[in-house]
């Protein structure tokens, strides 16, 4: 099984793999938690069903990447623009990153996350078209901010945030693209 090591320690017991889920059920029981504390946060079963569901999405997504690849440059890339989509969606779901949530122009942002799932698909998840993908992505993310401006809201700052996370997951899908190289090298 890929991710596994000679000594039988592989993916599956992995302290990553719990931790991971360990802080998908934390996330999930913090609205529950606040709701006995403060009016402000009240969530009904539709806020839990779809926020259980995206907390699946991204967990399932990195657990089929650490599994597929071996190479830990490639799950911290996973990680992060995993990490990256779910924010983006989460906070444009919650409170909308242009203005309020029913703004129309948050919907760019879907955009996003789709170029991103676009090319991972195109790359076939493979380290150097991950790469290029992420950058398409960052990329998106300024169109997104120039259009968002041009509109009249400001969101350079968290636009930079953001790239941020792109061009880091693509800093570290080059790595995982390099350390491949090496290792089909050597064989």
């Amino acid at each position: 099984m890929a991710g596994s090591t000679e000594n039988g320690s592989g993916w599956r017991r992995s302290r990553w793999r719990k931790a991971v889920w360990s802080t998908a059920a934390f996330l999930l029981l913090l609205p529950l938690v606040a709701m006995q504390f403060t009016t402000e946060m009240n969530w009904d079963e539709t806020d839990f069903i779809v926020f259980s569901a995206m907390l699946v999405i991204a967990c399932g997504t990195y657990e089929l990447a650490a599994m597929a690849m071996e190479n830990s440059a490639y799950r911290a890339a996973i990680g992060t623009a995993t990490a990256g989509a779910f924010l983006l969606v989460w906070m444009n779901l919650a409170v909308g990153v242009i203005g309020t949530e029913e703004n129309p122009l948050n919907l760019m942002y879907g955009g996003v996350i789709v170029v991103g799932i676009a090319g991972a698909v195109i790359a076939r998840f493979q380290p150097y078209g991950m790469a290029s993908a992420m950058m398409v992505v960052a990329l998106a993310q300024v169109f997104v901010a120039v259009i968002a401006q041009v509109a009249g809201h400001f969101t350079w700052v968290l636009t930079a945030v953001f790239v941020a996370l792109w061009l880091g997951s693509a800093w570290l899908f080059r790595k995982a693209a390099r350390d491949q190289m090496r290792v089909a090298s050597r064989a």
